[in-house]
């Protein structure tokens, strides 16, 4: 499998097949039309105008009374099985960054309307006397979402009102038993984006990245049970394995890709080489 199949699997959608999703006159995501008349029957919270889906939010109210008539349209959601679950973790809705909430939506939910997403992904490596090695982890089997693949070392959403630097610190500790002198260590060093097309809807997502070098002794542990093992492998055997075959979470190969083109694995001379690095930062709509 070629490195660039990567890229196109994480950026096939097609947005014919949805329409606007708007909050006080901002697109904040696409949804499918579908869905959009389903959330009619709550037409004091939605509209339907110009061919866009409106949320109708209450006038001059915190971000939290804003955001309650939709929470209370998703719990309705999740009894009549529309919706499998609610995650918790709140994702702020938003034309622009993660600071620019309008309204807050569950995480499970942002999907169905094509909210903008902002995760962080960090890769842990080693440096040893024959190159660099990566800490590759493998998904617990229980997992709801790419249950049994390969993964990066650290990897989670940034939910709202967590700093980035503790939210990082967090998943640290939780995925990989690193603690937080440690991975005050992590260097930012860039972010990816892409837009794909789900069963659920469209996931417009930003992965901020980061690299922690870790010490030849540390050895990784899962203390939130999201991981079953962890592998050390050189940086050439991480990307022999992409090419073999899916066996990586399906965003982690953008995040490997980035450090392969950071680190100088993948040069100029390869064949896609530029369509890597353009890849990498698809246009969210």
């Amino acid at each position: 499998m070629n490195l660039i199949d990567y890229i196109g699997s994480c950026n096939r959608h097609d947005l014919q097949n949805f329409i606007p999703f708007m909050v006080d006159g901002q697109r904040v995501g696409q949804v499918r039309p579908a869905f959009a008349d389903r959330l009619l029957e709550w037409d004091r919270v939605f509209q339907r105008e110009n061919d866009a889906l409106h949320l109708l939010t209450p006038p001059a109210a915190t971000l939290e009374q804003r955001s309650l008539p939709l929470r209370q349209v998703l719990e309705t959601l999740v009894e009549r099985s529309l919706l499998r679950h609610l995650h918790g973790e709140q994702y702020p809705v938003t034309p622009g960054g993660p600071g620019d909430g309008l309204l807050l939506i569950d995480r499970a939910a942002a999907p169905w309307f094509g909210i903008r997403a902002f995760g962080q992904h960090m890769n842990g490596y080693v440096r040893a006397p024959e190159g660099l090695l990566m800490w590759v982890a493998r998904r617990s089997s229980d997992r709801v979402h790419f249950p049994g693949k390969l993964d990066n070392i650290v990897a989670g959403g940034l939910p709202y009102g967590i700093p980035l630097a503790r939210n990082l610190a967090k998943e640290c500790w939780e995925e990989a038993g690193i603690p937080a002198a440690l991975a005050g260590n992590a260097r930012p060093v860039g972010a990816v984006t892409y837009v794909v097309e789900t069963e659920k809807g469209l996931k417009p997502d930003t992965l901020y990245c980061y690299d922690l070098e870790l010490p030849a002794d540390f050895r990784p542990r899962c203390t939130d049970g999201e991981v079953e093992s962890f592998q050390l492998w050189p940086v050439e055997q991480v990307q022999a394995v992409m090419q073999e075959g899916e066996a990586f979470k399906l965003n982690c190969n953008l995040v490997i890709i980035d450090f392969l083109l950071r680190h100088g694995y993948l040069g100029p001379e390869e064949k896609d080489y530029l369509s890597l690095v353009s890849g990498l930062h698809a246009p969210l709509p």
